[in-house]
């Protein structure tokens, strides 16, 4: 793969901190277009997101035809994704086919060592409390049932000004149905392997799963992102392996290249200013896709990335450690 370069520029307002804003749903050509991006002050309403971490407690259900050893987390956070693994399988009828919580399933895939792992997503707003974890065959007979407590994720809310001219930016024609597809996307080919890697050596400036108010009115919505604060040229690097199927200039979402990792695990890049991958590319980890810049809706260079996992955006936190917070 050839070696590309993209920027993602936003005018700098306030204090300099940028921040995208809701991306991938429909807008009505009477609506506003969805904000991706925009400089904002904090309002701190809430503690601040605390670091996510992948260890917990586990739980290991009892040798049986279905599923000889069960290993989950017994918490997970909102935003958070719950890993189900089973790694000694059942074959025939009784294989394991997917795994629900809290409303949202998720199919299990078979890994290189035999065992089989289901990703779910756990929404921002799902409420904390406890939960029924429920583990599916292939013939969706009920298998297993454990519980897992969703925790509170104590994201922040922030406040961004938003002028009349940029809330009018309206996307170009199937620019808001290619991210979506891109979320929805689920092929049953493993390209990507933990850890994985920061896209930049920037810090954050914009966390994922801050609550977000438009001139101070609650919109509903959150950050589906990390922003990075990323110079103008900086080379973007894929997280991990991955099959490019997004490389294209939006109008909302700026320079945007989409990478499915495979197995529902998905990530978008976006507001580059040249891009360095073509729809079908293969990517390995660390491959430059692009470069940072601030086109679309910008305040300023800077990268933000999103990480979707069964169609939902989840936190990269979780998958990527020690990336720090600016100052």
């Amino acid at each position: 793969m050839k070696t590309v370069g993209g920027n993602v520029k936003l005018s700098t307002l306030l204090v300099g901190v940028t921040a995208s804003l809701a991306l991938g749903f429909s807008v009505a050509s009477s609506q506003p277009a969805p904000v991706p991006d925009e400089s904002i002050p904090l309002r701190d309403n809430a503690p601040a997101a605390e670091t996510l971490k992948d260890s917990g407690p586990l739980i290991t259900g009892p040798k049986a035809k279905a599923a000889t050893d069960i290993q989950v987390a017994s918490t997970v956070k909102q935003g958070e994704v719950l890993k189900v693994r089973i790694t000694e399988p059942a074959s025939g009828a009784q294989k394991a086919g997917t795994a629900a919580l809290a409303g949202h399933k998720a199919n299990f895939f078979e890994q290189k060592d035999g065992s089989l792992l289901a990703l779910i997503p756990v929404s921002v707003f799902q409420k904390p409390g406890s939960y029924p974890l429920s583990i599916y065959d292939s013939g969706k007979g009920l298998l297993k049932t454990l519980n897992v407590t969703v925790q509170n994720g104590w994201y922040r809310t922030q406040n961004v000004s938003v002028s009349k001219t940029t809330a009018g930016l309206q996307p170009l024609p199937g620019e808001m149905e290619a991210i979506q597809a891109l979320k929805d996307t689920v092929t049953p080919v493993k390209f990507w392997s933990e850890p994985f890697m920061s896209p930049t050596v920037d810090c954050q400036n914009s966390p994922f799963g801050v609550k977000r108010l438009h001139n101070g009115v609650a919109t509903g919505d959150y950050h589906k992102g990390v922003d990075l604060r990323s110079p103008s040229g900086r080379p973007i690097h894929a997280i991990s392996g991955g099959k490019v199927q997004i490389s294209k200039m939006y109008r909302l979402h700026g320079g945007t290249v989409g990478l499915d990792h495979g197995q529902g695990v998905g990530s978008i890049y976006i507001h580059m200013s040249r891009l360095n991958a073509q729809p079908g590319d293969t990517v390995k980890k660390g491959d430059v896709i692009g470069y940072v810049g601030s086109t679309g809706f910008a305040s300023g260079p800077h990268l933000h990335w999103g990480l979707y996992v069964s169609g939902m955006p989840v936190n990269p936190n979780q998958w990527i450690k020690g990336v720090p917070k600016c100052n």
